[in-house]
Formats: C-alpha cells, sequence, structure tokens
C-alpha cells in the first residue's frame, strides 16, 4: 500500500489483551497482521496487558491493570462503568508521554473496561482516529437494540423519551437506567459527527440503526470481518451426529434457549464455552455434552463430527463470526432469524432460520435437520460455496484496515469512488442497499481492490 499514512505508527485500543469474544479476537488479529506487514503496532488495554504472543509478534503492549465492570465491587462497577477514570488517565497519559503527532488509532472494544472515559481521552487526537463497530453500543444503550423481558427488536430511538421508559434491559430497570446514563455519557463526551472519526461496521445491516442512534451516515464504512474456516472444507455434515453451539454463555447469546428445544426435539447438543448460563443449560438439557472453552484448533475437531452449528442470538446479531468460519468448512448453520446472516445464510441453502422465542418451531427445525441426511449434505456443499461472499480473506481485511489508518492519518476519513469502492451511501441512499447484496459486494472488493469497502447507494 502506497500514500498517506503508510508509515504511520497504528495505536490499537480495546478492553482486553486475550480474547474471550469477537471483538477481542479481531482486535488482536490486527495487531498481528499488521506488524507482520511491518507496521509498527501498539496495543493499549484495559486489563493487565498479559499477552506473551502479542508481544513476541512485535506488539508493543500496555495494560492499565483494570478488570471486568462485573468483576468489581457494586460500588466501583456502577461508577468505573461509566467513567473510568484510572483508564482516561492511562490513555491520556501514554498519549502525552509516547504519543506521536502522526501517530492514528484505532478502538475496537470499550463497554467492558476502558468506559465512556476512553473517549475523553481521545479527543485531542479525534482527528487521527478510526472506531470500530463490533456491535450497537455507540448507538443504544444496551448495545443491541434489542427488548429482552418481550423478545424482540427495538424500534425506538435511543435515549428518546420513549426509550427512557422502555423496560427492555435484560436484568432490571435500574440497569437499564444506568445504561441510559453511560450512553448520554458517552455522547456528551465525544460527538460523532460529520467531522468524527470513520465507523467500521462488519455488515451493511448496521447502518440504519446506527444512524438511528445518531452517527452520521457519511461517517459509516463496511468492513466484514475476517474469516478462516475451522479446517479445510468439507466436513460430512451429513454424517454428524450432534449439534455444537460455540461461544460465550451469556443470556443474549441463546444458549438457554437452545438447550431448551434441543431437550424438546430428543437430539444431542454439545456446547463450547464458557459463562453464566452454563447451570441453567446443563439443568435445561440434561443430556447435554458442556465442553468448556475450546481454541480454534478444537473447534475444528468438534466440526468434524457434527450436523450444524447453532447461532441463537436473541438480539440482532451484527455478524456472527463463528457461523461464517462454520459455514466455510461445510456446516450448515441454524441461525437466529434477527441475525443479520441468517437471510443470507438461508437464501443460499446453507441452512435455517428459526425464531428462537418459539421453543416448539425451534425444536422441530433442529429435529428435521437431524433426520434429513440429503438435505444437510445440499447445505453443506452450499455452505462451502456461499462463505467466501459473507466475509474478507485476513488479507483482504488488513488491506481495509490500512486504508482506513491512511484516510486517518491523512486528516480526510474519504474515499475515492474511482477505485471501486466507497462509503456507505450518506443521505441520499440510506437504508436502500439490500444487506445481502451488499455483502457479496464487500468481500469481492476486499478481494479486487484490496479493501473489503463497500460502495453505497448515494
Amino acid at each position: 500500500m502506497s500514500g498517506a499514512g503508510r508509515g504511520a505508527r497504528i495505536v490499537i485500543l480495546n478492553d482486553f489483551s486475550r480474547a474471550r469474544g469477537g471483538a477481542t479476537g479481531l482486535a488482536l488479529l490486527s495487531a498481528r497482521l499488521l506488524a507482520e506487514r511491518g507496521r509498527e503496532v501498539v496495543y493499549l488495554c484495559g486489563d493487565a496487558g498479559e499477552n506473551p504472543e502479542l508481544a513476541a509478534a512485535g506488539v508493543t503492549l500496555r495494560g492499565a491493570g483494570g478488570r471486568h465492570v462485573m468483576a468489581r465491587g457494586r460500588a466501583a462497577a456502577l461508577m468505573g462503568g461509566l467513567y473510568n477514570a484510572g483508564a482516561a488517565r492511562f490513555v491520556r497519559d501514554w498519549i502525552a508521554a509516547e504519543g506521536r503527532p502522526d501517530d492514528v488509532y484505532h478502538l475496537h472494544g470499550w463497554s467492558k473496561i476502558l468506559s465512556p472515559a476512553v473517549f475523553s481521552a481521545l479527543a485531542p487526537v479525534r482527528g487521527r482516529l478510526v472506531v470500530h463497530a463490533h456491535d450497537f453500543f455507540l448507538a443504544c444503550p444496551n448495545g443491541g437494540y434489542w427488548n429482552y423481558p418481550r423478545a424482540e427488536a427495538c424500534a425506538l430511538t435511543p435515549l428518546s423519551a420513549a426509550c427512557l421508559a422502555s423496560r427492555c434491559d435484560k436484568r432490571n430497570q435500574a440497569q437499564k437506567l444506568w445504561r441510559v446514563a453511560r450512553a448520554a455519557l458517552r455522547r456528551a463526551l465525544f460527538s460523532f459527527d460529520e467531522t468524527g472519526p470513520e465507523v467500521l461496521m462488519i455488515h451493511p445491516a448496521m447502518a440504519p440503526l446506527l444512524v438511528r442512534g445518531g452517527l452520521p451516515a457519511s461517517r459509516l464504512t463496511v468492513l466484514r470481518n475476517p474469516v478462516t474456516p475451522f479446517r479445510p472444507p468439507r466436513v460430512a455434515a451429513e454424517a454428524g451426529r450432534y449439534l455444537l453451539f460455540a461461544g460465550r454463555l451469556d443470556p443474549e447469546k441463546g444458549g438457554l434457549a437452545l438447550a431448551r428445544a434441543a431437550a424438546r426435539a430428543g437430539v444431542p447438543l454439545r456446547v463450547a464455552g464458557e459463562g453464566p448460563e452454563e447451570a441453567a443449560i446443563r439443568a435445561a438439557c440434561p443430556g447435554v455434552e458442556m465442553l468448556g472453552w475450546k481454541s480454534r484448533e478444537e473447534i475444528g475437531v468438534l466440526a468434524a463430527g457434527a450436523r450444524a452449528l447453532v447461532m441463537p442470538s436473541l438480539y440482532p446479531e451484527p455478524f456472527g463470526l463463528v457461523a461464517v468460519e462454520a459455514l466455510g468448512c461445510g456446516l450448515p448453520v441454524v441461525a437466529a432469524k434477527t441475525a443479520f446472516l441468517a437471510g443470507e445464510i438461508v437464501a443460499a441453502g446453507a441452512g435455517l432460520a428459526v425464531d428462537v422465542a418459539d421453543e416448539a418451531g425451534f425444536a422441530a427445525a433442529l429435529a428435521g435437520l437431524m433426520q434429513d441426511d440429503a438435505a444437510v449434505a445440499r447445505m453443506s456443499r452450499n455452505a462451502v460455496a456461499v462463505a467466501p461472499s459473507l466475509g474478507l480473506t485476513p488479507e483482504a481485511w488488513c488491506d481495509g484496515l490500512e486504508a482506513a489508518c491512511a484516510r486517518a492519518a491523512a486528516g480526510t476519513g474519504d474515499w475515492n469512488g474511482a477505485s471501486g469502492t466507497g462509503k456507505w451511501g450518506g443521505a441520499s441512499g440510506m437504508g436502500e442497499e439490500d444487506p445481502g447484496r451488499a455483502g457479496g459486494r464487500a468481500a469481492e472488493g476486499g478481494r479486487a481492490a484490496g479493501t473489503g469497502r463497500v460502495a453505497g447507494t448515494g
């Protein structure tokens, strides 16, 4: 890559230095890939910053020494989750002592340790900042545009009067009001306007929801996630004899709903993951095999014997990296119909979309999948065919990251439409683009133009 920003140091900021979720895994991957390309990379994190593998890759690692907001005492979590003064001081002091005038900053996850305080610390360098939207916390107080008690998508404008009155939180209304306060504080500390940082979305269908939350369409860019299949294709899914879930066992991930449906259908289920719902999942499905957290390699072994991977997220899952990793090796995916990838998976004949809240219907879909070898074989072949269009290669994704950093370093954040890709679309075409078609072009753009950015409709 040539042009402005090629030699600028890239400073990555994220809550964690070790992966226990997709966003942190991507932040770490970006650091490694950029370092492999000879870029100078600094990784600032909210935790202790203990990752020998990252340091061995040539990345400078610095940690604030913080803990997950839920691992603190009640009072510390209440205040620190709103504004982690220690994290803000850590970032601000590092910029003052070690920052360079041409450094480019790339913020990934911030809601678990760094808190909205990180935006205060980054305000002086906002002209050289790129923000990655792995979820909806930039716009929605609960991060998912999802009403948990009603099990339905939220159509309200974030922080509107109706939003404030809505009892949408997965815990209680007091927690909702705390989240509202955090979202309001983030807006007060840092404004995303037409002159603000470029925001990288992981799926084109995120755009209308981010715009509803106050982010300008002109600053949104699609950069689908990088995907490497769990194992080489194709696994003989039609010979698989169990369903597989891989991910965090948090309420919004839908593991408990899957356990109940699997128990009702009488189908074998293996769960690779950890989290607060582990005991409830065991109780709901006595025959379930709880495997704990597994590495990518171990999940690849599990995928070889599975019938399908199930992604039953209760909220609108913006991407679902595990789903595309499974599709890439030939494993069909049963996705919640609210997931942004669900329509693309069904259209390709690579899996099913289900209403997770309909236990009987969910169970019937799982049972049918276990009984129809021919249908599963077709889905498996289709999965291998469609997977490359749903995500980017790691190389194309890294090209997109470098391009975004170059735009930030140049102080423009703009993109030359003549290159074959472009911004989301701006005021003239917001929301008109079909997410499925946009996703296909995103992947094509990544391989052809080396970016993975998608042309909008404006």
